[in-house]
């Protein structure tokens, strides 16, 4: 095997996630991706770390997510983290980073300003989507090759210690990170695909990590092995699978087939009620058999689903369900969990 072919094939979360600078984020949706992408950047400013967290959807999830007013096209700290770390925030959108890249490379800021009130931009990105996408990847990429003391400084510490974004659903990750192939038609060369071709190098660097979010449900599951095998097949490092969202088993492993069997006697469960104090239990008794059931079966099909996430080949990482909600201590206690099974910088 080539070490072209061997990239991305790692043991562990630690590995899937260690001396990586930027960490692309994807899932299906309802998954809880931007959920996921916000722990991982604050697990991975743990210790003293500058990370920046981007969403590239227009959503403002980051901003629900955390309880803090709309972001705008701007970097700003959001969250500082026990031990020094700092995460920070953009939400990035293809109008202001085309202004930007205007402003930056040509000194054209104004021209950007009146083609966005012509609705020139929009029109552009509707009828040639990889423009749109490479304006995007472009941002998130810029900032992991940004040195301190500029961006144009080719030399010196990063200013970010690592990138997180929370990319597009998996039905459309590859067609976002493949951004070469998508400008071919629009700019074989020129200033668009120089920009397109630095985007690449960065996304196809043995820093960057794809990580897909799934549930223990077969149509996220099915999702994740297709996306995996799609951005495989892209030549870009798959990191880890996580596993959201998962629910702790109520009964052993050698009670779960008979349990889903419908092998539960109800007359047992109320003697069991019964003797815990309640009276006339045997029609709680007989619903409670069929909760039961019903729960070894669903504990036996995630438990294949995980097997089949598994053999696509990357490691798992499981997070558990917030009963609660996501909010900035159950992100917390989601960075502990990622800690524990080895996610750092």
């Amino acid at each position: 095997m080539s070490e072209r072919e061997d990239r991305g094939r790692y043991p562990d979360p630690a590995r899937a996630c260690a001396g990586a600078r930027l960490h692309i984020v994807t899932g299906k949706g309802g998954t809880g991706k931007t959920t996921v992408a916000a722990a991982l950047a604050r697990a991975l400013a743990a210790d003293g770390g500058r990370v920046l967290l981007v969403e590239v959807e227009g959503r403002q999830g980051i901003a629900s997510l955390f309880g803090i007013p709309p972001l705008p096209y701007e970097e700003r700290e959001i969250e500082a983290v026990p031990g020094g770390g700092r995460v920070f925030a953009l939400a990035a959108d293809a109008e202001s980073a085309l202004m930007e890249y205007l402003e930056l490379f040509y000194g054209m800021r104004r021209a950007g300003q009146a083609l966005t009130r012509l609705g020139a931009v929009d029109f552009a990105t509707t009828i040639a989507p990889g423009l749109r996408d490479v304006l995007l990847t472009g941002k998130a990429t810029e900032a992991v090759r940004r040195r301190e003391g500029g961006r144009r400084r080719a030399e010196g510490p990063f200013h970010y210690d690592a990138v997180v974004m929370d990319a597009p659903p998996t039905g459309r990750i590859g067609r976002f990170l493949n951004v070469n192939s998508e400008v071919a038609g629009l700019a074989r060369m020129g200033p668009i695909r120089n920009h397109a071709d630095k985007v690449m190098e960065v996304i196809r660097s043995g820093r960057t990590r794809v990580h897909f979010v799934s549930l223990l449900e077969e149509m996220p599951a099915q999702e994740t092995r297709d996306g995996i095998a799609e951005v495989a097949a892209l030549g870009l490092d798959v990191g880890m699978v996580v596993v959201n969202m998962v629910r702790p088993p109520l009964l052993p492993q050698d009670l779960l087939a008979a349990a889903a069997a419908g092998e539960v006697d109800p007359e047992e469960l109320a003697a069991g009620l019964k003797a815990a104090g309640l009276d006339d239990p045997g029609e709680l008794a007989e619903s409670l058999a069929g909760e039961v059931g019903a729960h070894a079966r669903r504990v036996l099909l995630e438990q294949r689903v995980r097997g089949e996430l598994a053999d696509a080949g990357a490691p798992l990482l499981e997070l558990p369900l917030l009963e609660g909600g996501a909010d900035r201590a159950a992100l917390d206690g989601l960075a502990r969990r990622m800690a524990g099974q080895g996610v750092r910088r």
